[in-house]
Order: C-alpha cells, then structure tokens, then sequence
C-alpha cells in the first residue's frame, strides 16, 4: 500500500446534528456544480462540427482500418490519443493509469452508440506487446505513417521542432515533449460523412479518470501536494509494490527506445502534470 505524504487533514470534530447542517451547506454548492456540469455538457454538444477531409489509416490486430472502421457500425467514434512513441519501450505510465478505465465502459458506450478507440503513433507489434502486457481488451490501434496524430496536435512535428514551437490545447508552447495525450471525438451521417465534434487536452483529460474522482470524494483527496507533478506517484499497474512509496522528487521520462533513431526529444514534466490546464 502506498504511503502517502500527509496525514489525513483533522477538521473540527462535531456533533452529528452540526454535521448535518455542514453537509447541507455543501450540497447546495455540489447541486450548483452539477448543474453548472449540465450546462457546460448541454454547450459543448452545440459546437459548430468540421469535416474530415483526409482519409486516414491506421493498423491493428483487424488489419488495416479506416477512420470510418474505428466507428464499428456507430454514429459516434471517441478517440484517446494515448502517449505511446514509436520506439519506445513501454506506453506513458500516466496515460496507462487513465487507459486502465477503459474496459469496463466500452459494453456501455457501445449501447449508447458510440464506439472507444486507442489510437498511438507507435507500431502496431509495439502497441500488441504492451496491451498485452497489461491484460488490456480495449481497441487500440497505430497511426504510425498517417498525419492523424500530428493533426490532432498530439505528437510533435519536424516543422514543430524546427521552430520550437507547437500547438496544444489551443495554445503556442514550447513543450517539446514526443508525445502529449489527448481526446478526440467524432460523428458519421448515414451518407458517411465524417465531422471533427470534439477534441480536449491537458486537465480537460481529468474527468475521465475514474480513481481521481474517487479520490476526491475521499479525506486525503489526492493528496499530490508537495510532488514534482501531481501525478509522480503513478506507476503501471504491474509495477506497484508492497510498501510502495512516492517519490517526491521523481520526473516523468520518456521510455528508453528499443532502439534510437534520432537523438531524444528534450524531456518536460509528466504529460498529466498540470503545467497546462
């Protein structure tokens, strides 16, 4: 179990009827946020869509795929751009933490016509070792050779390095890590059209990671104060330990590549670090 780096934060001790009226203060504020929640929901399913222009393919254990065949026979197609470099050893421990959620959705999902897909830039046999490695079931597949993840602003580009410049959530920075995570959604018409509905990244990733909103429900909470980033305690699953302990002065790092061939992208903070909202 892991240790953590504060004790539990001791509130005032009351009695039960003054709990009850302090609970209810704060329900009217967490009423007030979900329908605050509701509307960001109800708004951003407003937003204006575009049209996919290019064709894009990737690969996986059906073979090649279309962005038309990530959908399954849906309407609705949700991508996880998923830190995972061609070349590297192991996927981003901190997207593997966000993708250890995923199975127990997509049955769901699926009953409410929209389709989960994996998608990283590394190649497919890279991809298949590490997922099974994982005990993952989830769609994953490789965009290696395709410009999807360049498009979508997860991965840098030549022309990103050469001006030490890329584009991320909507922003110019000068992070040059490989990889960033993200999320991308899209719709398809009966005729077949494909739109780009949706794409987030950074802390927009945060509601989608289950533990966390457990955690935050929890005394502790989170209880990332004091890290290096806030999520220097996240670790594969296979590779948590019996008295486990963070190290607060631990940076995430890129998986050493299989092989390297060019020289390493300057190393940053973990993609989920909150260094960009």
């Amino acid at each position: 179990m892991a240790t953590s780096l504060t004790e539990i934060h001791q509130p005032l001790t009351v009695s039960h009827e003054e709990w009850i009226e302090a609970r209810k203060k704060l329900l009217q504020k967490e009423k007030e946020f979900t329908r605050l929640r509701d509307e960001l929901s109800r708004q951003r399913r407003e937003l204006p869509r575009e049209r996919v222009e290019k064709n894009y393919v990737f690969n996986g254990p059906r073979g090649e795929e279309t962005l038309a065949d990530l959908f399954d026979g849906r309407g609705q197609l949700i991508v996880y751009h998923f830190m995972f470099a061609p070349g590297w050893s192991e996927g981003c421990k901190s997207c593997s933490y966000l993708s250890d959620h995923f199975d127990a959705t997509t049955i769901h999902l699926a009953h409410r016509d929209a389709t989960l897909a994996v998608v990283s830039r590394a190649t497919w046999p890279e991809l298949a070792a590490f997922k099974e490695r994982m005990g993952w079931k989830f769609h994953w597949v490789s965009s290696y050779g395709s410009d999807f993840n360049f498009d979508y602003k997860v991965s840098v580009s030549d022309a990103d390095r050469a001006r030490g410049k890329r584009t991320y959530n909507y922003a110019e920075i000068d992070f040059m890590l490989e990889e960033l995570p993200g999320l991308s959604v899209f719709s398809k018409d009966q005729d077949g059209t494909i739109y780009h509905t949706y794409s987030s990244y950074a802390r927009g990733l945060d509601i989608l990671v289950g533990t966390y909103n457990f955690l935050d429900h929890a005394p502790k909470g989170r209880d990332e104060e004091g890290l290096k980033h806030p999520m220097a305690w996240v670790r594969h699953h296979d590779k948590y330990e019996n008295n486990y302990f963070v190290d607060t002065n631990s940076d995430y790092v890129p998986p050493a590549p299989a092989v390297q061939a060019k020289p390493a992208e300057p190393l940053g903070h973990s993609c989920c670090s909150g260094e960009h909202d």
